[in-house]
């Protein structure tokens, strides 16, 4: 493309921006600051890899140094806004990798569902995916016969299981967001496997009729957990798509911006994963409460859970 056409392509965003610049706080003109960004970074970088003038260069050069002191700016003066955060970065991060949340859902969701109708059916299949040992434990862990329904633990231990929980959820969701290093390969693999892992469990207790103490205990913390670990591979399959298809940019420069893309993801995921490791440790193990009260909260926390992940569409569509 010439210079000509490419100035008369972009200007109009240059002139925007500008004027965006010259009075931020002003309007929506931080979001298009924001939004922009990468953009500029994009046409800086064709102008110099085109050898374009160098008065063009200059100016989109200033453009990018002013926005990024801009930017900067903005999050130094709101890096402890938590309510900004969780209002709208975190859902709106959602909605950006919306494409990638769906094909970690489908990677999640399609062996479990395979996997847990073949081991409902047919009683020797879970020993396809799961060790004896593994299949006695879960057979005891949701015997409806125990004392307390879940992982096998000492009396009043509620807050050591809340440790334990964290500890583990979190590292299933570090392995899913690890895993895009290898150019998605890993994130992949995990999703797979866990979710092979979990469609068994639940098809092999289904069919032991275990149902009135397996459902009820997973319902409530599962609106969190699941969908952390769905976030979680879907920020490991963005860090894996920037590794594949690097656009204009050297490979560890597209990863280096994939990473800063997911953060607000990140931080929203490992807080998902605290309150499923505190309901996991305090509500869903109790014997004390009736399957239908577990029922009632657990579809009540699940469908707050797919508003606010669906809220973020607000903001990107603006």
């Amino acid at each position: 493309m010439k210079q000509h056409d490419f100035e008369e392509q972009h200007g109009d965003t240059w002139q925007r921006i500008e004027q965006a610049l010259q009075k931020p706080a002003e309007g929506n003109n931080s979001r298009v600051l924001a939004e922009h960004y990468m953009l500029l970074c994009q046409h800086l970088a064709i102008a110099k890899e085109r050898l374009y003038d160098a008065s063009l260069v200059e100016r989109l050069n200033n453009l990018v140094l002013a926005l990024y002191r801009e930017l900067y700016r903005y999050r130094s003066e709101t890096r402890l806004n938590f309510y900004a955060f969780f209002r709208r970065d975190f859902p709106l991060a959602i909605y950006r990798h919306r494409y990638f949340i769906l094909l970690s859902l489908l990677v999640f969701l399609l062996p479990g569902l395979i996997i847990g109708g073949w081991t409902y059916f047919d009683d020797e299949a879970v020993y396809s995916v799961l060790d004896a040992a593994q299949v006695r434990q879960v057979e005891r862990m949701y015997d409806p016969e125990a004392g307390k329904i879940g992982r096998e633990r000492e009396a009043d231990t509620d807050i050591f299981m809340f440790g334990f929980y964290i500890k583990n959820n979190i590292s299933v969701a570090f392995r899913c967001f690890a895993g895009g290093l290898v150019a998605g390969i890993g994130t992949l693999l995990v999703l797979f496997f866990n979710g092979m892992f979990i469609g068994s469990v639940a098809g092999h207790l289904t069919r032991l009729d275990y149902v009135d103490t397996f459902y009820p205990f997973v319902v409530g913390h599962g609106s969190f957990e699941l969908t952390a670990i769905v976030f979680s591979g879907a920020a490991g399959l963005r860090l894996g798509y920037a590794i594949i298809d690097p656009g204009l940019y050297s490979r560890l420069e597209s990863l280096r911006q994939a990473g800063r893309e997911v953060v607000p993801m990140l931080y929203g995921i490992v807080l998902m994963l605290v309150i499923a490791a505190f309901i996991e440790a305090f509500w869903s193990s109790s014997t004390l409460l009736s399957n239908e009260i577990k029922y009632s909260v657990g579809a009540v926390l699940w469908a707050l859970v797919l508003l606010y992940a669906l809220s973020g569409r607000r903001y990107g569509s603006r």
